[in-house]
């Protein structure tokens, strides 16, 4: 478990680097019709905050949590719900949240076991962050390209 709640903390430093990014990069596009720097951290904030009020409060053993909401309905909800936000707030609300995260899921014992919503899978907090750690990857391996540019 150390090893991925670290990979989850290793989002924090990359993220953390962006507030001395100029603005402007972070809300262009990272590419033709896509959504911005600022968008993806938005939306990696708005998981966070969906796994720290509605997941991991019910991390008990045999406990069957929420399923998770349609996808692209709510990361549609994530753009609309930080459309008026700032940068500043956005990079904030993501650092203050995962931050928050990370300390209530080691709070999970090790041997708890559960599912999610219909499925059958028995997930650990372990098994369950990882889906989370391979979503960071895929947007700041995003992030990073934009960057390069």
């Amino acid at each position: 478990m150390k090893k991925v709640l670290k990979q989850l903390e290793d989002t924090l430093d990359v993220i953390r680097k962006l507030k001395d990014v100029h603005k402007s990069l972070l809300k262009e596009p990272i590419s033709e019709g896509k959504w911005s720097i600022r968008e993806i951290i938005g939306h990696l904030y708005y998981w966070d905050k969906y796994n720290l009020e509605k997941m991991v409060p019910e991390m008990t053993n045999g406990a069957n949590l929420p399923e998770f909401p349609d996808h692209d309905q709510y990361n549609e909800e994530a753009i609309s719900y930080l459309r008026d936000s700032s940068v500043e707030a956005i990079l904030d609300a993501f650092l203050e949240t995962r931050e928050e995260l990370i300390k209530s899921i080691s709070k999970v014992g090790e041997d708890v076991r559960f599912t999610i919503g219909n499925g059958k899978r028995q997930f650990s907090s372990e098994s369950f962050v990882k889906i989370f750690v391979k979503h960071d990857i895929h947007h700041l391996q995003q992030i990073k390209e934009k960057l390069k540019n």
